[in-house]
C-alpha cells in the first residue's frame, strides 16, 4: 500500500469529500442487503472522530445511464445509513449545483449530507473535467473508499482526486493489503476457487491465478465448458461454444493445478423444482437435462484440497445457488472455506455473486475478508492497475 491512508492527512476543521460505494439493491425504497453501507461505517466514523468542518459524500446506484430515474434514487440510503452512523444524514437531490451547494451549506459543524447519484449525469461515467471539477469544489480533501469502483476511471473517483489530495479510506486499504498480499506474498498452500457462468470472462484471471496458486478449483457453468473442451456432451447446459478451443488451450498447459469437479447435479429444466439426479463427470448429460450445481463427490475432492490451505481466494459460485435446490454446493464450499479460517488460512472472497453466496449461508463473520467489488477484485487478480487506486495521490 503506496498511497496515502485517510490515516495520513489532517481532516480537523477541512470539508472531507469522501466517495463511497452505496450501489445498494432496492425492493421500492427499501434496502435489502446494507452490507455496503455497513462496510463504509469504520472510515466515516474516523472521519468524524477527526471533527471535520462536514462529511460529504458521493456515490452511484445502478446504471441510469446519464438520466435521472427515480427508482434509482439515493434517497433511502440517506435514512438507512444515518440509523447505523448514529447522526444526522442530510440529503441532497441533486450531486453539484445550486441544490447541492446550498444543502452543503447549510450543515451544522461536523455535519454529513449524501449527494445523488452521481450517474444520473453522463459527466460521471465520461469523467468529464468539468463534471469532475464541480464534485471537487464540494471539498477540501477527497477520501475514495469505494472499491466497487475503483476499476472504472469516473469523475466521482479518478477525476476528483487529480483536484484534491486523494487518499484511501479504511475499506479500499483493507481491500488492497488482502487481495495485494494474496497474490504477492501467499502463505501457501495457496488454493484458488473459480465459478460463475463463464470461461471467457475469467479467462485472464485463470490464466494470471495458475502462475500463483498451487492449486485451482473450478466449479460453476464455466466448468461445463470444461467440460465440453474435453468432449463430454453436455446438452441443455451452459456451455460457450466460442471458448472451447480457449479452454483446451487452459487444460493443456494447466496440469494437476486444475481441479474439475468429478461429479455433478444436473436438473430436467431452470426452476427449482425440476427432477434432479446426480451424475459423474465422466458421463455425458442426458438430452434435456442441464448441469446446475457440482456434485457430493466433488465437494468432498474440493474439502480436501482446501484443507490445511493457508491463503483462498474465492470468486464465483459452484452452481445457481439462487434457486435452493441447487444452492447445496455453493454453500458446502463456504463451509469447508470458514472451517480452513477456523484453523488459520486467510480466507479472502472475491465480491459479487460470492459474497451473497456466503451471506446466504450465515458464514460472513468467519472470513478473513469479503471485497465488497467484484469486478474490481477479479481486475486485482489478474493483476491489473485499477485506475481509482493509481490516482490516489502517493505516500
Amino acid at each position: 500500500m503506496n498511497k496515502l491512508t485517510v490515516r495520513d492527512i489532517e481532516l480537523r476543521g477541512e470539508r472531507v469529500l469522501v466517495r463511497v460505494d452505496f450501489n445498494v439493491p432496492l425492493d421500492g425504497v427499501t434496502i435489502t442487503d446494507t452490507t455496503r453501507v455497513r462496510s463504509a461505517l469504520p472510515t466515516l466514523r474516523y472521519i468524524l472522530d477527526s471533527e471535520p468542518q462536514a462529511v460529504i459524500l458521493m456515490s452511484h446506484l445502478g446504471r441510469p445511464k446519464g438520466e435521472r430515474v427515480k427508482e434509482l434514487s439515493l434517497a433511502p440510503v440517506a435514512p438507512a445509513l444515518s440509523e447505523l452512523l448514529e447522526c444526522d444524514v442530510t440529503f441532497a437531490e441533486d450531486c453539484l449545483g445550486p441544490q447541492a451547494e446550498s444543502a452543503i451549506n447549510d450543515l451544522p459543524t461536523g455535519g454529513v449530507i449524501l449527494l445523488e447519484n452521481t450517474r444520473f449525469h453522463p459527466g460521471e461515467t465520461d469523467n468529464d473535467p468539468r463534471f469532475a471539477a464541480a464534485l471537487a469544489a464540494h471539498g477540501d480533501v477527497f477520501v475514495n473508499d469505494a472499491f466497487g469502483t475503483a476499476h472504472r476511471a469516473h469523475a466521482s473517483n479518478v477525476g476528483v482526486s487529480a483536484r484534491l489530495t486523494a487518499v484511501a479510506g479504511l475499506l479500499l486499504e483493507s481491500e488492497i493489503n488482502y487481495l495485494a498480499t494474496a497474490l504477492e506474498d501467499p502463505g501457501r498452500p495457496f488454493v484458488a476457487i473459480l465459478g460463475g457462468a463463464k470461461v471467457s470472462g475469467k479467462i485472464d484471471v485463470i490464466n494470471a491465478l495458475l502462475s500463483k496458486v498451487d492449486k485451482l478449483l473450478v466449479g460453476g457453468g464455466m466448468a461445463n465448458t470444461f467440460f465440453a473442451a474435453q468432449g463430454r456432451d453436455m446438452a441443455d447446459s451452459l456451455v460457450e461454444s466460442e471458448a472451447l478451443e480457449l479452454a483446451r488451450s487452459i487444460l493443456d498447459g494447466a496440469g494437476a493445478k486444475l481441479v474439475l469437479p468429478v461429479d455433478q447435479v444436473i436438473a430436467d429444466g431452470f426452476t427449482d423444482d425440476a427432477d434432479q439426479r446426480q451424475i459423474s463427470a465422466t458421463n455425458n448429460v442426458p438430452a434435456g437435462w442441464q448441469s446446475l450445481d457440482i456434485g457430493p463427490a466433488t465437494v468432498a475432492a474440493f474439502a480436501q484440497a482446501l484443507a490445511g490451505a493457508k491463503t483462498i481466494v474465492w470468486n464465483g459460485p459452484m452452481g445457481v445457488f439462487e434457486l435452493p435446490s441447487f444452492a447445496a454446493g455453493t454453500f458446502a464450499v463456504a463451509r469447508a472455506l470458514a472451517e480452513e479460517t477456523a484453523n488459520g488460512a486467510t480466507t479472502i472472497i472475491g465480491g459479487g455473486d460470492s459474497a451473497a453466496a456466503i451471506e446466504q449461508a450465515g458464514l460472513a463473520g468467519q472470513m478473513s475478508h469479503i471485497s465488497t467489488g467484484g469486478g474490481a477484485s477479479l481486475e486485482l487478480l489478474e493483476g491489473k492497475a485499477l485506475p481509482g487506486i493509481e490516482s490516489l495521490s502517493d505516500r
